[in-house]
């Protein structure tokens, strides 16, 4: 895909709503703290992340993490809703947004268990790629995970994202684990091919 504008620091940060058929992805605020937390306390949801939320004010402090990196212009975080029910079931972002670079990466993403097997994760991913590569205009969107996480790193490949490699003693995570990191991208003329992978698997969920 050929890009005609570059990314726009101002637009990149700014609110909008991301909506498809199974899920709206809202920008977060702390008016959805009660919805986090009636989902987002399982221990299993933050067992490869580098930090937990496993009570309402670490919850909370998971929020207003988001929103001062929203503030900084570095992210855009969101929760995402179930469009039927309009219950919130998790939560992702931009973040690292590099202007300059035209890039940005996703992540921070979790889906409360319930609707983990449902289209959800899906969905989110071909709503924000979308955004990205369209309407950002970025050349290149990344993603990293713990390298011991095999089925994130299995998600990300089946989606068509290509693994880069490892990034060794990373992270020190909030148990004091040293963790290395896995980093995966997609390329501006890798996108078509993903974006119908992505249609093809959210027709078929």
């Amino acid at each position: 895909m050929t890009s005609s504008l570059p990314l726009d620091p101002a637009s990149a940060v700014s609110s909008f709503d991301l909506e498809g058929s199974f899920i709206r992805l809202e920008p977060l605020t702390l008016a959805h703290l009660d919805g986090l937390c009636e989902v987002g306390m399982y221990a299993e949801l933050w067992r490869w992340t580098t930090t937990s939320a496993l009570s309402r004010d670490a919850m909370r402090s998971y929020v207003e993490t988001a929103l001062a990196w929203r503030a900084a212009g570095t992210a855009i975080p969101f929760a995402t809703v179930e469009r039927n029910s309009g219950r919130v079931i998790g939560s992702t972002r931009f973040a690292n947004i590099d202007a300059t670079n035209r890039r940005l990466e996703i992540g921070w993403t979790w889906v409360a268990p319930p609707w983990q097997r449902s289209a959800a994760n899906t969905e989110a991913k071909l709503l924000m790629l979308t955004h990205a590569f369209e309407t950002l205009q970025c050349l290149r969107v990344e993603f990293k995970t713990d390298a011991l996480n095999e089925r994130s790193r299995n998600a990300l490949r089946r989606i068509g994202a290509t693994e880069e490699g490892t990034l060794r003693k990373h992270i020190i995570t909030e148990s004091g684990r040293v963790r290395d990191s896995v980093y995966f991208s997609i390329l501006d003329s890798e996108w078509p091919e993903v974006k119908l992978r992505l249609a093809q698997r959210l027709q078929g969920a």
